[in-house]
């Protein structure tokens, strides 16, 4: 009996302590966080993946842009013939009208694929001629298709693209008309052509600009003497005087340079292109109109690299065309790097300055606790908002008082009290500072009590402790809190439709005059260039290449900044091994 009792005592201790070792392994797994693990894990997972497929799509949609495509001549059922490079095929669903002139094995084919058809679109271009640069052609409407060796594309200055073949190249000097584009001679006149162009351009933009603001500084300074001595003050008179002498001077200068661009424009309309289309229509147009040609259908490798270099050396290097479809985007860069920059320069100091004091100075409480709670509320506001402020802050307020004390001769046409790129820079240094502050605070809690203890122990005052312990040591969190605020403001686009970028501006606000940088005029920027070219183009199929290859070259841009802050932050963790950073 009682060997009886004891074998049932340890079967219920084995029992028991197989329960609780089940009950240990069930719980086990969720006890340890796996599941959640692999929750995190896949979140960030799918994260990276739409990250990357989102800059593969716009790789892929913007580095192919300027690859030279084929030109097809398409003959139609109705015995019309189009011309034109491929851009995109889809299928469709036929309306009823369409499907009722089609034959009855067509309308079986298109049954047999779920009423589905094919089209594909052709840039035609020769928007002068046809009023349209696309058209869809539908599978079923197509005849024959071809592609012709002599078809030419021919990028022009406006009216986009012409499409079609050559008729012959005028010019004086030449013993007979020229009629392939890969003639020696067609390169020579091209490029004279275009380099009397260029110098037409430098003469009206640069030199008779020139003259234009000599002509209207004399008009301003005679007009501050009126202001500020009086139109009867001897004052007056000689600076009426030295007007009437310098505005001579400049007016013969003006006269000589008019008169030399107007000799080269008569000798340009000498040298004459005539293009004619696939129909037969010919287009006459002056040789330096056209920016590039070539044969789409006869080209090597080498010749479709060429095409494809020179068409991104424009991009980078050249001002926009054509409602800035076509041509570069180098006011567009340079005004985007010029207010980044500048935006850091504001909102550095400001910021750390301000962490500075909300830590080492101020006196913790509620006065404390509500400027943080309002730093870190100001980072919710909508940008637009900002944009908001600054028009009426810093351009109404500020920059209308500075037209008024530095500036009353200009008035009513204002210098600073309208948008400018430096209106601009400090509107989004006010829109990053909290990122700026949070991570400088941040950064500064960072740093051990014991390296300012010990400074001040061997008698440093505490600005000189912040100066050489807390701030070198600080200086990568802060340096991360600036590189988050470079990579908004950069993208920024709402507030600066109202502070100052405008759709075209191509005289770079950096010249040969006092002050040589011009921080109150207007400029473009590449957010803004996007979202005019996708938006705002009167065709978005036309535009929406350069859509992708604008994108391209910003995330470029914001990739290039960040990395030269994070090489120099990098360089100061190295510095700084032993800190926490």
């Amino acid at each position: 009996m009682e060997a009886k009792s004891t074998a049932t005592y340890a079967d219920s201790m084995v029992a028991t302590r197989e329960v609780a070792v089940a009950r240990h392994t069930a719980t086990d797994l969720t006890a340890q966080g796996e599941p959640y693990l692999w929750a995190l894990g896949g979140a960030l997972a799918a994260g990276i993946l739409m990250i990357l497929g989102f800059l593969l799509m716009v790789a892929w949609n913007g580095i192919a842009t300027f690859l030279p495509k084929p030109i097809e001549a398409v003959t139609l059922k109705s015995g019309a013939v189009i011309a034109g490079e491929p851009s995109r095929f889809e299928y469709y669903r036929p309306a009823a009208q369409e499907l009722a002139a089609l034959t009855p094995g067509e309308r079986a084919e298109i049954e047999a694929n779920n009423g589905f058809a094919t089209r594909t679109l052709y840039r035609t271009g020769n928007y002068d001629l046809y009023h349209e640069d696309f058209r869809w052609v539908p599978g079923h409407d197509v005849s024959k298709l071809v592609r012709p060796k002599q078809m030419l594309f021919a990028e022009r200055q406006e009216w986009g693209p012409f499409v079609g073949k050559l008729k012959s190249v005028e010019a004086p000097g030449l013993a007979s008309p020229i009629t392939n584009v890969n003639d020696p001679r067609f390169a020579q006149a091209h490029g004279r052509a275009l380099a009397r162009r260029s110098r037409i351009g430098e003469i009206e933009r640069k030199q008779i600009g020139s003259i234009n603001y000599y002509l209207e500084n004399e008009r301003l300074a005679l007009r501050r003497a009126a202001l500020k001595y009086g139109g009867a003050s001897p004052q007056y008179a000689d600076a009426k005087r030295t007007f009437a002498q310098r505005s001579a001077e400049l007016n013969q200068q003006y006269a000589r340079l008019a008169a030399e661009a107007q000799a080269l424009r008569a000798e340009d309309a000498k040298d004459r292109i005539t293009l004619t289309e696939i129909g037969g229509r010919e287009k006459n147009l002056a040789l330096s109109e056209i920016v590039r040609i070539y044969p789409a259908n006869a080209l090597t490798v080498a010749g479709r690299m060429r095409v494809y270099l020179s068409r991104w050396w424009e991009f980078l290097s050249a001002e926009p065309r054509e409602a800035n479809t076509e041509g570069g985007v180098l006011p567009a860069i340079f005004g985007t790097c010029a207010m980044t920059l500048l935006m850091v320069v504001f909102v550095a100091p400001l910021g750390v300055i301000t962490a500075l004091y909300l830590h080492e100075y101020a006196r913790q409480g509620r006065i404390v606790s509500s400027v943080r709670i309002s730093v870190n509320n100001l980072a919710g506001v909508p940008s637009i908002v900002y944009g908001v402020f600054g028009l009426g802050f810093f351009a109404y307020v500020l920059g209308a008082g500075i037209d008024a004390s530095l500036y009353p001769e200009r008035l009513p046409n204002p210098t600073f009290g309208t948008g400018g790129l430096l209106w601009a820079s400090l509107t989004l240094a006010l829109l990053t500072v909290p990122v700026v502050i949070v991570a400088t605070e941040e950064a500064l809690a960072a740093v051990p009590r014991s390296m300012r203890e010990g400074s001040l122990a061997c008698g440093a005052s505490k600005w000189q402790t912040i100066r050489n312990i807390v701030l070198p040591r600080a200086m990568p969190g802060i340096m991360t809190g600036i590189i988050l605020a470079m990579a908004r403001g950069a993208g920024e686009v709402a507030p600066l439709m109202l502070i100052g970028v405008v759709k075209l501006a191509p005289d770079l606000p950096i010249d040969g005059f006092f002050p040589f940088v011009h921080l109150s005029r207007s400029f473009m920027h590449l957010g803004f260039h996007i979202y005019d070219v996708g938006f705002q183009s009167r065709n978005s199929e036309a535009a929406k290449p350069m859509v992708f290859v604008t994108t391209i070259l910003l995330i470029t841009l914001i990739a290039a900044m960040n990395a030269l802050a994070i090489a120099v932050r990098n360089r100061l963790k190295r510095k700084f091994a032993g800190s926490q950073f």
